[in-house]
């Protein structure tokens, strides 16, 4: 984006092609957390499918924002989803109890962090559908919203038992 005057951003829809923007990063942020919690518990029998159900909702959501995007004549930021990339993967450097691998308290900030984000992608939701509704017909924004809201139900279910096996 070039630089404008913070008081041309509003006419120019610069605002909401910010907000998008920080949202689809926090949607990449998400994938790929989802994926690695999908990936390093796929053998937990109790764990592992209700990650996996999980990882391929927020897939699907990442992949609806850019359709919105589409939609609002909003472009995308190249910079701001790979910074979200690299600091997922700087973040898997924290000491989590072992010097290597995968520990329970991992899976346990892995599932906070992901709440933390799901939180934010209904509010985006809801939002979008306060704001830009008729331009969005066909998007079903209050579906999207109850369904991060069910996400959320899940994945406090999957953080106690997280929490039960690591703390």
């Amino acid at each position: 984006m070039s630089t404008y005057l913070a008081d041309e951003l509003p006419r120019m829809g610069g605002l909401l092609a910010i907000y998008l923007n920080d949202h689809l990063a926090g949607a990449t942020l998400g994938v790929e957390l989802a994926r690695r919690l999908r990936a390093s518990n796929e053998d937990d029998r109790e764990l592992g499918s209700a990650l996996a159900e999980i990882c391929a909702e927020v897939e699907a959501d990442r992949e609806t924002l850019k359709a919105v995007m589409d939609r609002l004549g909003v472009g995308r930021s190249r910079l701001k989803p790979a910074a979200a990339v690299f600091g997922e993967r700087l973040g898997r450097l924290k000491l989590n109890g072992r010097l290597w691998g995968y520990s329970p308290l991992s899976r346990l900030d892995e599932l906070e962090l992901l709440q933390i984000g799901v939180v934010g992608k209904r509010r985006l939701w809801r939002a979008l559908e306060h704001t830009h509704a008729d331009d969005l017909s066909g998007f079903e924004l209050g579906t999207l919203a109850e369904r991060a809201t069910g996400q959320l139900r899940r994945l406090e279910a999957l953080h106690l038992k997280a929490a039960s096996l690591a703390l």
